[in-house]
């Protein structure tokens, strides 16, 4: 017994070691993580829980610096011309690879100028309305609003983002005509959800679930392929008939470009390490949120299949370019 523990102590010890020796004096400073995106939302919780636990285990501050706007696009430009020393990184969710089509002229590369360190976490948008309307089902949801062409509005967290997106499927698949009314961010979406002035929104798990329960808000479906383990009594749009549809929300890490691939690694093998964590796991639950653990490879994988994807949907919905 004493050999076996000698050995396993003698791997941990040499596992640091190769790890310090991957990155010598790294990070020598806090890291700042960037969060394009408006406070109280879902990329601000998960930012806050990825913080908190790489703080544990890279023994140096994580400082959120929330820099919202234009669905992430003032945030992404600050890091693309950030110093790629390793300790500049961001935040992004999948309005990432939507804004490449959105707007005629990008002041950064999508793919040339961010290196991906990996994939966070993956979670479904939950069709939400409120209470006044008189559906429980999507077949009963459709019927109402085929009844009101262009009468209803909906709500989303910016032109091209996932709600609005979410929707443009929504009314191509179903064929019903609601009229787009775009927000600044989540946080300012629920007060005029709540009050019904906007009735209809594909809120994130996290933001809809207390409201849901309250019997404020109604929810119709998921948008994922599966079910969401917080909400499982909630079916899917796939469920309930309308076969294929599919947006699910993901959240990932981004540094600069020409962040040195042993700091962009090191950074990776410490995520997957915040997304075994049981505390970690117990808040991402309670946001909605899959962990999604992988390599800084295969998140640059998915977002190279997810711009030419979004750039499909964003043409079929007659989305103009800015």
């Amino acid at each position: 017994m004493a050999r076996i523990m000698f050995f396993l102590l003698a791997v941990i010890t040499a596992a640091g070691t190769s790890l310090a020796q991957d990155t010598p004096g790294f990070p020598n400073r806090p890291i700042r993580l960037v969060v394009p995106f408006v406070p109280g939302g879902t990329a601000d919780t998960i930012a806050r829980i990825v913080s908190d636990r790489l703080y544990v285990r890279l023994g140096r501050p994580i400082v959120l610096d929330t820099r919202a706007g234009a669905n992430s696009v003032v945030g992404c430009e600050i890091v693309a011309q950030s110093n790629p020393d390793g300790h500049t990184l961001i935040i992004v969710a999948a309005g990432f690879a939507v804004n490449p089509s959105l707007r005629k002229t990008m002041p950064y590369d999508s793919l040339r100028d961010f290196a991906p360190v990996g994939l966070v976490g993956i979670g479904p948008y939950l069709l939400t309305i409120h209470s006044s309307i008189p559906a429980n089902t999507v077949s009963e949801f459709v019927a109402w609003g085929k009844a009101r062409p262009g009468q209803v509005s909906y709500a989303s967290t910016g032109v091209g983002s996932p709600p609005h997106l979410a929707m443009e499927l929504l009314k191509t698949m179903a064929g019903v005509d609601f009229v787009h009314v775009p927000y600044k961010g989540g946080g300012a979406v629920l007060p005029d959800l709540l009050s019904g002035r906007v009735p209809l929104h594909f809120s994130s798990v996290s933001t809809a679930a207390p409201h849901v329960r309250a019997g404020r808000l109604k929810a119709i479906a998921m948008t994922t392929p599966k079910r969401s383990p917080s909400m499982p009594e909630v079916p899917t749009f796939d469920e309930a008939g309308l076969k294929g549809y599919d947006v699910t929300g993901w959240y990932g890490l981004l540094a600069p470009a020409k962040t040195p691939t042993p700091l962009v690694n090191r950074i990776n093998r410490e995520l997957q390490q915040v997304l075994v964590d049981a505390e970690a796991l117990k808040r991402l639950a309670q946001a909605g949120i899959e962990p999604a653990p992988g390599t800084p490879a295969e998140f640059s994988a998915l977002i190279k299949v997810e711009i030419p994807k979004w750039a499909k949907v964003i043409k079929a919905a007659g989305v103009q370019p800015e």
